[in-house]
């Protein structure tokens, strides 16, 4: 079931922050509880408006697709969980492949889809992820530059929400990408506290919001 906030009605223009349902045989997903969390902020003259996304291939891009049409924001993040990870992961780069090694919640298992047909075989995000890399780190929450956001289901979302963006009339100005977010201390190691996680995405959205243009600093991966 998608969790259904209560409406934010501002004069601000909307941020839209959206996390996944828990998987995988979890109880929780820390991408959902950071997106509540953020839920009715105020962050650098927006709105932030939360909303939960199904881990599953088919109706995830529907329900965004629907949330973009009934929020029009001016900026997208779309988190999800990444077990194994130390740190907030700023996605750089979605690929237009789906190749689950697990099934997802409706019990699909695509192997070696593309996630639009006769699409690009690549979008790069959108975000100044290279400023909200120095921003997070300067601050003190682990952070880095990711080429990967996997050919699960969040990597899906990134493409589609990166292909929407792209060519759909009226989102081609609208600004969005994905962000990775550890594990919470009672999921494994290594983990990272739902408050610091809030914290650290607070601080990205703000980076975001006020950088049109990405620094030109290393932030890459020798393999």
């Amino acid at each position: 079931m998608v969790a259904a906030l209560k409406p934010v009605r501002a004069p601000w223009p909307v941020v839209l922050v959206t996390g996944f349902d828990a998987f995988g045989g979890d109880t929780v997903n820390p991408s959902w509880l950071a997106a509540l969390a953020l839920h009715g902020r105020r962050i650098a003259g927006h709105r932030i408006v939360g909303a939960q996304l199904p881990t599953e291939f088919d109706r995830s891009l529907k329900v965004l697709a629907a949330l973009l049409r009934e929020h029009q924001p001016v900026l997208v993040l779309c988190l999800g969980q990444a077990g194994g990870r130390a740190a907030v992961s700023l996605e750089r780069v979605a690929i237009n492949v789906n190749d689950a090694r697990i099934p997802d919640n409706a019990l699909a298992q695509p192997v070696d889809t593309p996630v639009v047909p006769g699409g690009p075989a690549a979008y790069f995000t959108r975000l100044p992820v290279k400023a909200m890399h120095r921003a997070l780190l300067r601050e003190g929450v682990p952070a880095e530059v990711s080429q990967t956001a996997g050919t699960f289901v969040c990597n899906h979302v990134f493409y589609g929400l990166m292909h929407t963006l792209a060519t759909r009339r009226g989102f081609r100005r609208v600004r969005g990408g994905f962000i990775h977010v550890p594990w919470l201390p009672d999921q494994g190691q290594p983990c990272m506290a739902l408050d610091d996680m809030v914290r650290g995405l607070a601080l990205a959205v703000r980076e975001a919001l006020r950088t049109p243009v990405d620094v030109a600093e290393g932030a890459g991966a020798l393999h």
